[in-house]
C-alpha cells in the first residue's frame, strides 16, 4: 500500500456516518432540556387534594342553578359581553364572569358585571383570541354558578339553561 493513497480519517465517510446518529440525539437532549426549562406547562397543582375535595361543593352549585330555575343568555358584540338572565327567585345586584381558555391559562380573564336593567347584566370584555372558552357565572355570594362553552367569536346569542349552553 502506497503513503499517498492512504487518506486522513476525518476524510472517509463511515466515521462520520456513525457520528451522526449520536450528534443527532445529542443536539435533540439540549433542544428538550431548554424547552423544559423555559416553558411552564402550568398542568399541576401543588394542592391537588384539595382542588379534588372542592369538586363536590362546586358541582353542588352547578345543580343549585338548575335547581332555581336560572337560565341566561350571553351576547358578545362590539367589545362588550351582555348576559341577560332569568330566574324564578330573586336577582343578583352583579354577577362575576370567568372566561377560561380551553388550553392556555395566561388567557384567562374574570369581569365583574355590573346591571343596566333588571336581568341584564354586561361588562367591558377585552380583546380575546378565537377559540373555545369556558364562561363561568357566578353570583357574588357564591350560591350558584353556569359554566357553558363558548366559542368565540361568538356570532350570535347563546342561551344558557341550568349550566348548559344552546348556541
Amino acid at each position: 500500500m502506497n503513503d499517498a493513497a492512504i487518506r486522513p480519517w476525518y476524510r472517509e465517510p463511515w466515521p462520520w456516518i456513525l457520528m451522526a446518529g449520536p450528534g443527532v440525539v445529542i443536539v435533540a437532549g439540549v433542544v428538550t432540556f431548554w424547552l423544559a426549562v423555559t416553558s411552564m406547562d402550568g398542568l399541576v397543582a401543588d394542592d391537588y387534594y384539595k382542588k379534588g375535595l372542592s369538586i363536590n361543593q362546586e358541582l353542588a352549585r352547578d345543580r343549585a342553578a338548575v335547581e332555581r330555575g336560572i337560565s341566561a343568555s350571553v351576547e358578545v358584540r362590539g367589545g362588550v359581553l351582555r348576559v341577560s338572565l332569568r330566574s324564578h327567585g330573586g336577582l343578583p345586584a352583579a354577577l362575576f364572569a370567568r372566561l377560561l381558555h380551553a388550553t392556555r391559562a395566561g388567557h384567562d380573564q374574570q369581569l365583574r358585571l355590573a346591571a343596566v336593567a333588571p336581568g341584564v347584566y354586561q361588562a367591558a370584555l377585552p380583546e380575546l383570541p378565537a377559540g373555545r372558552w369556558r364562561l363561568v357565572l357566578e353570583d357574588p355570594r357564591g350560591e350558584w354558578r353556569m359554566t357553558p362553552t363558548l366559542t368565540l367569536p361568538l356570532v350570535k346569542g347563546g342561551d344558557i339553561r341550568g349550566g348548559k349552553e344552546s348556541l
